[in-house]
């Protein structure tokens, strides 16, 4: 390989041998300078062709060299939603590490996607970053080969779905959270008690609702379906599906909201009815984003410590392209701890022994 060339080595097959660009190139059916431009991450390479370019380089087992000089001093922080004080919680927590590392946040969306497109993509690849965090999202089997041919490391911060084995990932506890949220209104008595869940697509949102029914099943009292309501973790969800759960007949005396922004807007929909918190409903979010603490009556919520898992995944991330972090392509998991304010207190009277169909318990 002459010096103009990448500084890239075959390291499977016959030793110490060399495939050249035009080797390459030939195989592919392109010039050796669109070789090359997939070498170096340029944006100006048709989709098609950067794929059986590097499906090639694969077959040829090029390794980057010397992949630390060449990458720019930015961490990518990839979000599928950004939108939220959730999301300012993150970006802090990555911007602590960055800071301290010298480096720069670049932040993008995917739209919604739980995994950003090949634009996204190939723009990642042309910059070089010192890695990549995706936020509840993901990457397709292309995204994940084009990062690891540019040797860009990356982890995925609250997996929407099963990351798979071979991908870093931080998460925290939801179902010990959603089990610790359920039981402390078992235990001030509460036997109606409604949830409103995250989307079912992802994984923190179930693991919320499974923590949610095990603590009602180990504290002896039915799931009853009606009380469940699908949600988005978003304000005007938790609005609209708190009025569906507080006009029912039977209504719940307590409710898991999901998340804080859910339960903000149970607030809204409780105050349009002429209920009390927690005088006549009683509600606990997860989160414990800032604003929890400012709402009246402040909100008692599952602390998921966002920040912390943020710096987590920026110095794993870190250290994932130093070469230090190879056998720590696992799922870590960061504790989430019960916060009781005043949103939560004992059933109004009358209504405590409501067990199941609005029915008192009595003789």
């Amino acid at each position: 390989m002459t010096s103009s060339q990448p500084a890239e080595t075959r390291t499977r097959g016959r030793s110490a041998q060399t495939a050249t660009l035009a080797e390459i190139a030939r195989e592919a059916g392109v010039s050796a300078p669109t070789v090359s431009k997939v070498l170096n991450g340029r944006a100006d390479v048709a989709p098609g062709t950067r794929s059986r370019v590097e499906e090639l380089l694969r077959a040829h087992g090029y390794r980057r060299r010397r992949a630390e000089a060449t990458r720019s001093p930015l961490i990518d922080l990839v979000f599928h939603e950004l939108e939220s004080a959730w999301a300012m919680e993150v970006i802090r927590g990555v911007e602590n590490v960055a800071r301290d590392a010298g480096l720069s946040v670049v932040l993008s969306e995917s739209a919604g996607r739980l995994t950003p497109g090949r634009t996204w993509a190939d723009q990642v690849a042309a910059r070089r970053p010192h890695g990549v965090i995706l936020v509840l999202s993901g990457l397709d089997e292309s995204g994940r080969a084009l990062l690891t041919s540019r040797s860009i490391p990356f982890v995925v911060m609250d997996p929407a779905g099963d990351p798979g084995t071979d991908v870093p990932s931080i998460g925290a506890t939801n179902w010990q959270g959603g089990l610790a949220a359920t039981r402390h209104l078992v235990e001030l008595g509460h036997t109606r008690i409604g949830a409103i869940s995250g989307p079912s697509r992802m994984m923190c949102s179930r693991a919320r609702i499974d923590g949610y029914r095990a603590a009602l099943e180990t504290g002896g009292l039915p799931v009853d379906p009606g009380l469940i309501m699908s949600g988005d973790f978003h304000h005007e969800t938790g609005y609209r599906r708190g009025l569906a759960l507080l006009r029912r007949e039977d209504r719940p005396t307590a409710v898991f909201a999901g998340n804080d922004l859910q339960a903000l807007g149970l607030y809204e929909a409780a105050r349009e009815l002429g209920l009390r918190i927690p005088e006549d409903l009683s509600v606990v979010g997860f989160d414990d984003l800032p604003v929890a603490r400012w709402v009246g009556p402040p909100l008692t919520t599952v602390r998921q410590p966002l920040t912390e898992m943020a710096e987590a995944a920026a110095r794993l991330v870190l250290d994932l392209g130093k070469g230090e972090g190879a056998a720590a392509a696992t799922r870590v998991e960061l504790a989430t701890s019960l916060v009781v304010r005043s949103s939560t207190g004992a059933p109004p009277a009358g209504r405590a022994g409501a067990a199941t169909g609005g029915r008192l318990a009595g003789p």
